[in-house]
């Protein structure tokens, strides 16, 4: 009965819910272009890019965007580090860097500002604080996994730190550094996002060149941020990495606004953030409570439920539009389908489109296409499409195929696609959350998620506010990765590979037909097909 009911939620009932779910938000979402020429924008954005004009571009602005996201992932990678070596035993940390990592970095920035002013530190921290928590999550799982062989043969009564640093460290060494790299790449992409709240990176002049009808600077801005992201192996690496420390404390740019660092986090802990029912009041008095609820009461109906609805509407239909999007693009990465010479195009337009920020590119297309939800979903379902196609590209092309596998539509709708559909699921169920982040900040940019009501909070000065709508925000983001996770476990998913940084392993060449409840990957197909290399599924 048991393994009945577990052959009944698979890979094909959970698809139609989300396709269901995804045609219901239809019904409710803003779809409208209110745009009244949105063809002559798009022909001026695209002549921007084809005459790029170089000779406008600040190069302190290029300068500060490596500032900002060396800073910020060294301090993230560091304290993730720490972290990582208690996060299995003790649930308060686990809590402690799920709760960082579900914020995101433009709302960290939005409350550091208030303490530490426009500064390299606001920069630095907004960065650093949710990669700490991201961090630590996934460098405890590579320890976790780690072979332990090493261990068996270290002398008696060598200690734990020697043992950990001769034996443990060297084993993941590697998977540390691949995976530090890619966090450096979407840091570089979080800094671009916090130059649209003033902070002088290559996204603050970006916004002004849009602002100012300057379309030649802004498609030179934009070339100059792929080939940065497209670069950084060849100029990030060991030997670097000491003239890059050196030279972003040196850049740095100095703090605009007040510099009364402790009196402003005094205020900011004792004061600001406090809820005003709650201020200087007697916390054992019934009455106190009663003015906090009915002060709660009108943020939690008329924001709160109306923007976390808004927020899971435009989720839900940017998942399963990037669902759609992966599915037609990996083919052009893939040899098999595109072959030796289309393959390589095919992959650098996927490096492009997964290289610009999802708010960026949706700040671009509402130039286009005016104030609604469709340039946030398009541009959620841009940039995550390219990062799964890109990475089912990759497997597609690690499939062992029969001598007489079909060609063409065949072979991609009987031979691939059904082999490689739980790695997919598997990657697009950890975008869910990631996507649920995004829509939320898209709020700043006039769509009614929670991010709106969080930029209408702080622009009032309510920062008691701001806080509860940023911790409604995390809650929503931490409840989907825990219904993220749980799916993934009920599809037997979780031993396969979700992170962009994680190269593809070598599928195993031979085939077998293990028990249902051993192999979900072949599960309600009723074939068989090779079995994935169990790796890490981490963010």
């Amino acid at each position: 009965m048991i393994a009945r009911r577990r052959s009944t939620w698979g890979y094909a009932a959970v698809s139609r819910w989300f396709l269901l779910l995804a045609a219901a938000a239809l019904l409710t979402a803003d779809l409208g272009v209110a745009s009244l020429h949105p063809w002559a924008d798009l022909r001026r954005l695209v002549s921007g890019l084809v005459r790029p004009d170089f000779l406008t571009v600040e190069i302190r602005s290029i300068a500060y965007t490596v500032a900002f996201g060396f800073l910020g992932i060294a301090l993230g990678a560091g304290l993730g580090f720490v972290l990582a070596i208690p996060y299995p035993r003790f649930r308060l940390v686990r809590l402690a860097c799920a709760g960082v990592r579900a914020v995101h970095e433009l709302f960290w920035a939005l409350l550091l500002m208030q303490v530490f002013g426009l500064s390299a530190t606001t920069g630095i921290l907004a960065i650093g604080l949710p990669y700490a928590g991201i961090c630590a999550k996934v460098y405890a799982e590579i320890l976790e996994e780690a072979d332990l062989s090493a261990l068996r043969v270290l002398p008696r009564g060598t200690g734990a730190v020697s043992a950990f640093a001769y034996a443990r460290l060297p084993e993941v060494a590697a998977a540390f550094r691949h995976y530090t790299l890619y966090r450096f790449e979407c840091a570089l992409r979080s800094t671009l996002v916090l130059g649209f709240i003033g902070l002088p990176t290559l996204g603050f002049y970006l916004d002004s060149a849009f602002r100012q009808g300057r379309y030649a600077e802004a498609g030179a801005l934009l070339l100059i941020v792929y080939a940065l992201v497209g670069t950084r192996r060849l100029w990030v690496r060991p030997a670097t990495v000491p003239v890059l420390l050196v030279g972003s404390l040196l850049v740095l740019p100095s703090t605009v606004g007040s510099t009364e660092v402790s009196a402003n986090l005094v205020r900011f802990l004792t004061h600001d953030i406090v809820p005003a029912p709650l201020r200087g009041a007697d916390l054992a008095d019934p009455q106190t409570w009663t003015r906090l609820a009915t002060w709660l009461e009108p943020i939690v109906l008329r924001q709160i439920l109306p923007g976390a609805a808004q927020t899971l509407v435009l989720a839900q239909i940017a998942l399963v539009a990037t669902g759609l999007g992966a599915l037609l693009l990996f083919p052009l990465v893939s040899r098999r389908f595109a072959g030796r010479m289309g393959q390589p195009l095919g992959r650098a337009l996927l490096v492009v489109v997964r290289s610009t920020p999802e708010y960026m590119l949706a700040y671009l297309l509402l130039q286009v296409l005016g104030p609604s939800m469709l340039p946030a979903i398009l541009a959620l379902t841009i940039h995550n499409a390219g990062i799964i196609g890109y990475l089912m590209g990759r497997h597609a092309d690690a499939l062992p195929y029969r001598a007489d596998a079909p060609s063409g539509l065949n072979l991609y709708a009987y031979e691939t696609v059904p082999r490689l559909y739980g790695q997919f699921l598997a990657y697009l169920l950890y975008r869910w959350e990631l996507i649920l982040r995004e829509s939320a900040i898209f709020g700043i940019l006039g769509v009614a998620t929670l991010g709106f009501y969080v930029d209408a909070a702080i622009a009032e000065l309510r920062l008691d506010v701001a806080v509860v709508l940023i911790l409604a925000s995390a809650l929503l983001a931490m409840a989907v990765d825990a219904l993220s996770r749980g799916l993934r476990r009920s599809l037997r998913l979780t031993s396969l590979p979700t992170r962009l940084s994680e190269p593809v392993r070598s599928l195993q060449t031979g085939t077998t037909c293990p028990a249902p409840d051993e192999a979900p990957w072949t599960q309600g197909r009723g074939r068989c097909g090779p079995i994935p290399s169990p790796t890490r599924g981490s963010s």
